[in-house]
């Protein structure tokens, strides 16, 4: 795949929604037009995109998208319950130091003034996703930050976060201030476990991604299965998209649909029947109480509106 030309993201009036819409489809990421101007606005005017959406409808891709078709680093923090600055920012080698501290005692080479300065500088120093963000791999090419599962944090965590956002820069008490030469593309995403604070809101360009209609999610499938028959294709995303229509605890998502798709290929399928539908829905529902649900008769009873459908459509 060829990355996409930077200068048509970042040059004033030689870009445009449908510069982003062929970036995102030559990484064969099928996006509707809303998403593309909400991405295209994000580029222009350099500040974050936070995705919300169920899991599984792609936001988490858009970031490698990106990377990819940018040719920029992608750093990832995945955000999880309890995650604090040394996990996030950067942490000191404290091994290392003391290595270092034992060394310069042992040989007398250094006082203790000396010894201090030396074990607090960057050798020493821990980078982690948010520091790393700040680098440039080279001038002008700052990277893609993807700050993935927001939501799963907490609200200290948020705060912090708040500061970072607003000046792209990091306090190091020991060092000083780390500020980026050029912020960092950055991606936000959130599966609406619960809400964030209205202030990281605030700071970025919002989009919520939704499940995608038919018409699209049989185009991503082509474009990401395309060894699977037509017909094939046709009946998983009519399956699926009559799954949704369900009362579920979690419905299946695009990466569901994908490797639906992928497995009914292992199993040599070129048409959906009820024994695979019921053998097989652990790979679309991941929850006992739901697959329970579907198994059999209601299976059945989609499998039928189904095929009804996409021989009415063909």
């Amino acid at each position: 795949m060829d990355t996409f030309p930077v200068e048509r993201m970042t040059e004033h009036g030689t870009s445009s929604v449908d510069d982003v819409v062929e970036m995102l489809r030559s990484a064969s990421y099928v996006a509707d037009r809303s998403l593309a101007t909400a991405l295209f606005l994000s580029l222009r005017l350099g500040r974050p995109l936070f995705l919300e959406g169920e899991a599984g409808v792609g936001k988490t891709e858009i970031a490698n998208v990106l990377s990819r078709t940018l040719d920029r680093r992608l750093i990832r923090l995945q955000c999880y319950e309890g995650l604090d600055v040394s996990s996030a920012v950067y942490e000191w080698n404290y091994a290392m130091q003391m290595i270092d501290i034992r060394i310069a005692e042992a040989t007398g080479k250094q006082d203790r003034e000396q010894i201090e300065d030396g074990i607090f500088s960057e050798r020493f120093l821990i980078k982690r996703p948010l520091l790393q963000a700040l680098e440039e791999d080279s001038p002008g090419r700052p990277p893609v930050l993807l700050i993935d599962e927001l939501d799963r944090t907490d609200e200290p965590f948020e705060a912090f976060l708040l500061e970072v956002l607003s000046d792209f820069q990091v306090t190091i008490p020991e060092i000083g201030t780390v500020q980026a030469a050029e912020p960092p593309v950055v991606v936000i995403t959130s599966n609406r476990t619960r809400e964030i604070h209205d202030a990281i809101k605030r700071r970025c360009f919002y989009f919520w991604v939704d499940y995608p209609d038919a018409t699209r999610e049989l185009e991503i499938l082509k474009l990401k299965v395309p060894d699977a028959a037509e017909r094939l294709s046709r009946q998983v995303v009519a399956f699926v998209q009559q799954l949704r229509s369900r009362e579920l605890f979690k419905l299946p998502g695009v990466a569901e649909t994908i490797d639906w798709t992928n497995a009914l290929l292992q199993l040599d399928k070129i048409d959906l029947d009820p024994e695979t539908v019921n053998s097989s829905l652990g790979v679309l529902l991941k929850y006992q109480d739901d697959i329970e649900k579907i198994r059999g008769s209601e299976a059945a009873r989609i499998l039928d509106e189904v095929r009804t459908g996409v021989a009415a459509g063909a």
